[in-house]
């Protein structure tokens, strides 16, 4: 074999050699086996939208109209390519009848500061309470460019399935999960208003079905955004059904429905498909997520700059295996606690496994980290452990406080429904029930309990009206305040009539 043909054949085998993995690659490590980046690195960013895409097919993906309705730019920023080559579709052109958002109408109309702080409000009035176009002409204005895009909206949340793909525009092709564009997601809270004011529109104008229509789909939407990958879109998604949420209190103040009308749309709300749960955001997107922090640590690129030689050799020298192994099992320890159903051993599980991270964080302030390592018999481990006790440490609570928020979406939810059934008894009775309890069976098969304190709503029928409220998630009782309240307070409640608006 002469040298040339030599030659080529090491070259050819060494492109064949599969890349040298940077960390034990494992369940217990990296968690996914691959793809592995051409430098040994995984490619968490690939892994996860390999796992959330699997089976969605873009007639089947509601985020696909989502970007039909928004246009290519709905946050003024462009996405990479691979963005929409993992969406199956082409990027949307760049002219088009697309969504026109509040700051998007103001700078298209070019009001002045005060006209669009004027304009602001009368949104904040629309997503409220029932109005007409002459009491808020620039908001009827805003709707009006938008019908072409909110009717493509209205199709996307009938779709089955929403698969958002986590594409950053990489450094070095190390895959960044946290550096993410998600502007279909940041867009949800202005297409929920735009739903919402028209669906109060449409109420005032005794267009009840259309109203309704609306309403629906914006309750789809939330439910539709809390599928993303991380917690950022699950709260955007969770925001967006509190809006819906106060808007239909305020469609149901308004309109004069019959006792089977109601009970025929406590239903549909019922039968909204089921939000995933917390602990599924944790366990796939926001494990990923925080392991591909710490492979970026370990990469030595988490920061403006490449490492240095230096850099580079004492990050080589760290055991990286602890570290992994770490992070991964205090992910596997909150999981398990967040898919308690009961929510009280939930809490305390949860609790258990924050205090166990403080101590480990207190731990590591308390002692002289430098003198430990120099005592260590192995300082690469030593300091792979400490680097998984720290960023454990830091991602955890977090976590909880965003179980949290699940909570709080559940239980509004829970209030909506009473409403309605509450609404219903009164149309057959003429009057609210003296105990929330009397509503079952006929209004609901089981009435629904304070799901932070465990027990009964606390209920008081009034007359005209009545007041029911849920503890909150700090498990004392506020007396009904809430967060917008002054004193604030942290309860959930529902009050009819609704209170006035504050100017």
């Amino acid at each position: 074999m002469n040298a040339v043909l030599l030659s080529s054949l090491v070259l050819v085998c060494a492109a064949d050699e599969p890349p040298v993995p940077k960390v034990p690659v494992g369940k217990d490590t990296t968690f996914v086996t691959g793809p592995l980046d051409k430098n040994g690195y995984i490619d968490y960013e690939a892994a996860l939208n390999d796992r959330l895409g699997a089976g969605i097919t873009p007639d089947k993906n509601a985020n696909v109209l989502i970007w039909k309705a928004l246009g290519p730019k709905p946050d003024d920023g462009s996405m990479p390519p691979e963005y929409f080559r993992r969406l199956g579709i082409a990027e949307p052109p760049k002219a088009g009848d697309y969504f026109v958002s509040g700051r998007g109408y103001v700078r298209r109309t070019k009001l002045n500061d005060e006209d669009a702080r004027a304009f602001y409000d009368q949104q904040a009035r629309a997503a409220s309470r029932a109005w007409s176009a002459k009491e808020l002409p620039r908001v009827a204005d805003w709707l009006a460019l938008n019908e072409k895009p909110l009717a493509v909206v209205i199709e996307a949340t009938r779709r089955p399935a929403y698969f958002n793909p986590l594409v950053s525009n990489r450094k070095d092709d190390i895959s960044s999960i946290m550096g993410c564009l998600i502007p279909s997601t940041q867009s949800g809270r202005a297409l929920a208003q735009a739903l919402v004011a028209r669906a109060l529109l449409r109420a005032h104008e005794g267009k009840l079905d259309a109203a309704w229509a609306d309403l629906i789909a914006c309750h789809r939407l939330g439910l539709h955004l809390m599928h993303g990958a991380t917690f950022i879109e699950s709260l955007v998604g969770i925001a967006v059904r509190a809006i819906a949420a106060n808007a239909t209190l305020a469609y149901l103040e308004h309109t004069e429905l019959t006792s089977q009308q109601l009970l025929a749309k406590l239903k549909e709300l019922q039968d909204l498909p089921a939000a995933p749960p917390a602990a599924d955001v944790v366990d796939l997107g926001e494990r990923l997520n925080a392991l591909d922090v710490l492979q970026m640590v370990r990469s030595g690129k988490d920061g403006p700059d490449h490492p240095t030689p230096e850099e580079a050799q004492a990050l080589d020298m760290i055991e990286w295996e602890p570290a992994f192994r770490k992070m991964n099992a205090a992910f596997d320890q909150m999981v398990a606690a967040m898919r308690l159903t009961d929510r009280a051993a939930r809490e305390k599980q949860l609790n258990a496994v924050g205090t166990d991270l403080d101590e480990v964080a207190r731990k590591n302030r308390d002692l002289n980290i430098l003198q430990k390592w120099a005592r260590a018999n192995n300082p690469g481990k030593f300091i792979g452990k400490e680097i998984g006790d720290v960023l454990s440490a830091l991602v955890m609570p977090g976590l909880q406080k965003c179980q949290w928020s699940f909570d709080r979406a559940t239980q509004t939810d829970r209030n909506l429904q009473l409403a309605f059934a509450l609404a219903a008894y009164r149309k057959d009775t003429g009057r609210y029930p003296a105990k929330l309890a009397d509503l079952a069976p006929k209004y609901m098969a089981a009435v629904p309990d304070d799901l932070f304190a465990g027990k009964p709503l606390t209920y008081q029928p009034a007359e005209k009206g009545y007041f029911f409220y849920s503890v909150g998630e700090n498990g004392k009782d506020d007396g009904g305040r809430g967060r917008d309240d002054d004193p604030r307070g942290d309860d959930l409640g529902v009050r009819v009539p609704l209170p006035a608006l504050k100017p």
